[in-house]
């Protein structure tokens, strides 16, 4: 039986922001397996982004094992997952084609 999914304390936070700035959010938190937090929709572009609490010390924003297993191959099919700490860099993310390339 699988857990119920840890959520970082800024979660709801950048969710919230994301909204605000007119970026559509479906939230994967649940999903499990490695999949990132949210799908991110915007300018056109869906970007999946996980979150990590930036106010944890290192050791506890790493990433899991089965996450990076799904980065890698998600990057591979040339699908990046951004890993996003704050309400900033999240917006950056999901709004700017640039980071894309």
């Amino acid at each position: 039986m699988r857990r119920a999914a840890k959520r970082d304390s800024n979660h709801a936070e950048i969710v919230k922001a994301l909204r605000a700035n007119g970026v559509m959010v479906l939230d994967l938190g649940a999903v499990g397996d490695g999949c990132p937090d949210l799908l991110a929709g915007a300018l056109g572009r869906l970007t999946l982004l996980e979150i990590k609490d930036g106010a944890k010390p290192p050791s506890a924003r790493t990433l899991t094992d089965d996450q990076v297993k799904f980065h890698r191959e998600w990057l591979a099919a040339g699908l990046p997952v951004f890993v996003v700490e704050t309400i900033e860099a999240a917006i950056a993310a999901a709004r700017n084609p640039g980071l894309w390339e």
